[in-house]
């Protein structure tokens, strides 16, 4: 039974970047540079024949490529924080991917994400930090905003059933309209 997701993965130079904040936090697990993404649909863990039908729901999706920009960080979890986070601008054209992905997701019979969407990118997942410490660091890292990138495909992943985490293996990439061809297979080699 596999645990999936679908995703985007970032260009590597801006991953790279992101891992290299790392910092002494307590109970902070940070994410390796090859295990950043934006999240699009989390479908859990499912079984194969639901797996195969949430593939060929997201081999059909038709949207554009388009640009996008991260920008500030933040954390959820409030008095009890559980992960440290890179923002994403608002973006139309990311929205609508992600909608398409739900679609997909709901046409292989798995239920509405009941979290909604929340575009993301986890720097740290963390286990009893606790919250001035979080301030402390979010403080540190200061204003933040990415140099625009090209969004031309997608991802479907695979993590450690019934525990999560990386490291992800990409099984599969779905190119976007009007990127470049070899969209998908750099995404594929990417993670190899």
């Amino acid at each position: 039974m596999p645990r999936l997701f679908t995703a985007i993965a970032l260009p590597e130079e801006l991953a790279d970047y992101l891992a290299d904040l790392a910092m002494p936090l307590a109970g902070a697990r940070w994410v390796e540079a090859q295990d950043m993404h934006i999240t699009l649909r989390f479908a859990g863990d499912i079984d194969n024949p639901t797996a195969n039908e949430f593939h060929a729901s997201l081999a059909s999706i038709d949207e554009p490529a388009f640009t996008l920009r991260l920008s500030g960080f933040g954390a959820f979890g409030g008095q009890q924080p559980r992960t440290l986070w890179a923002g994403v601008e608002e973006s139309p054209w990311l929205d609508g991917l992600a909608r398409a992905n739900e679609r997909a997701a709901r046409v292989a019979g798995l239920k509405q994400d009941k979290h909604g969407f929340k575009p993301h990118v986890t720097l740290a997942r963390l286990r009893g930090t606790r919250p001035e410490a979080v301030a402390r660091v979010l403080q540190e890292l200061g204003a933040y905003r990415s140099k625009p990138f090209q969004v031309e495909s997608f991802g479907l992943y695979s993590s450690r059933p019934k525990v999560g985490g990386g490291p992800y293996v990409i099984e599969d990439t779905f190119g976007l309209r009007g990127g470049s061809d070899d969209a998908a297979s750099w995404a594929n080699e990417r993670r190899r």
